[in-house]
């Protein structure tokens, strides 16, 4: 509310204002208050406090305490506990029996904090953000997920295993089989773990919460290799944004079949063909254009360097046709996954668009 010093004082100074030669709208825009309000104020002979209610109105007919507590005992009796107010009050009604409303009954439900949950089930859990990663360097932070692959029988379809390093953006292992399977999955990454020469506790693998994921084989072989495992919120598809994004890149490519997979070796063809293009061919957006077998093998500082250096002669020889700095040619240094706001704030030379993790990563 405006006290009586302070409407005067807003007159004053709108009088002053005026007398300057302002125009009254454009000055009690500039003291955020309506050319209406002012007007009356004005009108009256003497400045009245303000007439609005200062207090908190209570209906005369509004229920009584022991009234309130009679209705949040009949709704969470045992014979009512399970039921919403839509379904307790023609019952009671039934009997002859009318205590409130039903939107009192919600009311009165919603403010003892009991709305929510009304049936036997579990209620839901509270979930908290993924534990923030970073990776300054390949074989230290894994993503990998399973996407569907089409197959001539309408409902059945071949799985996509996809391990993808986050860093370097290169796929280190993959495969498709026809089931989901944890048994399957492990015997992948056994594989990836042998062939890129890993030592316990090096790598972190993070993926979501699906079965193969979580399996007992799955976590047996984590535990036993000394891989950290990483989980994403249960459906929050944003937590795990990178094999999202990668899935999407390698399905709206030109060359993917319009028909669906003959077989699995077809399938299998077909994403042997993806992986060749995507490691050591695609110039990956997110790591300054080069192919992520580049960056994994770590030419990608050398690449970038020369690129810079190119760009800064062509600005040497034709200083007028650059109004700013060359192209950003400097190395990403550090890829985070699901990072805490602090994290990458003052950080320079990181992946923007996965520290917002938005799910909207370029691959």
């Amino acid at each position: 509310m405006t006290s009586l010093q302070q409407r005067q004082n807003l007159i004053d100074a709108i009088t002053e204002a005026t007398t300057a030669g302002a125009r009254q709208d454009q000055a009690c825009a500039m003291l955020g208050l309506s050319p209406r309000t002012l007007q009356r104020w004005q009108a009256r002979e003497t400045l009245a406090e303000d007439l609005r209610p200062q207090r908190q109105y209570t209906p005369g007919h509004a229920l009584t305490e022991s009234e309130r507590a009679e209705v949040l005992a009949v709704a969470n009796s045992a014979e009512f506990a399970d039921l919403p107010p839509s379904q307790i009050v023609p019952r009671l009604a039934d009997r002859g029996i009318y205590l409130a409303s039903e939107s009192t009954f919600y009311r009165i439900l919603k403010a003892a904090q009991q709305l929510k949950h009304r049936r036997s089930e579990r209620p839901s859990q509270p979930r908290t953000k993924p534990k923030a990663l970073s990776a300054t360097a390949p074989n230290q932070l894994y993503s990998w997920d399973i996407t569907y692959l089409p197959t001539a029988i309408k409902g059945q379809f071949y799985y996509l295993y996809l391990f993808l390093d986050l860093f370097s953006r290169q796929i280190v292992g993959w495969q498709v089989f026809e089931a989901e399977s944890s048994h399957w999955a492990s015997e992948l990454l056994r594989d990836i773990y042998q062939r890129e020469g890993l030592r316990p506790q090096q790598v972190v693998l993070h993926s979501d919460n699906g079965s193969p994921m979580k399996g007992a084989t799955m976590l047996a072989t984590l535990q036993r290799l000394g891989v950290v495992p990483s989980f994403s919120r249960p459906a929050v598809s944003n937590d795990n944004p990178y094999s999202e994004s990668l899935f999407k890149t390698l399905k709206y490519r030109p060359p993917y079949p319009l028909q669906p997979f003959a077989d699995l070796t077809a399938a299998r063809h077909w994403v042997a063909d993806l992986v060749q293009w995507y490691n050591h061919e695609h110039r990956h957006s997110a790591i300054g254009f080069v192919t992520p077998a580049q960056r994994h093998a770590g030419l990608d500082q050398a690449l970038l360097a020369q690129r810079k250096a190119l760009y800064e002669q062509a600005k040497a020889r034709q200083p007028r046709r650059w109004s700013r700095q060359t192209r950003n040619w400097n190395r990403v240094h550090t890829v985070y996954l699901n990072p805490d706001r602090a994290d990458t704030q003052n950080t320079p030379h990181t992946t923007n668009q996965e520290a917002a993790n938005q799910g909207n990563i370029p691959a």
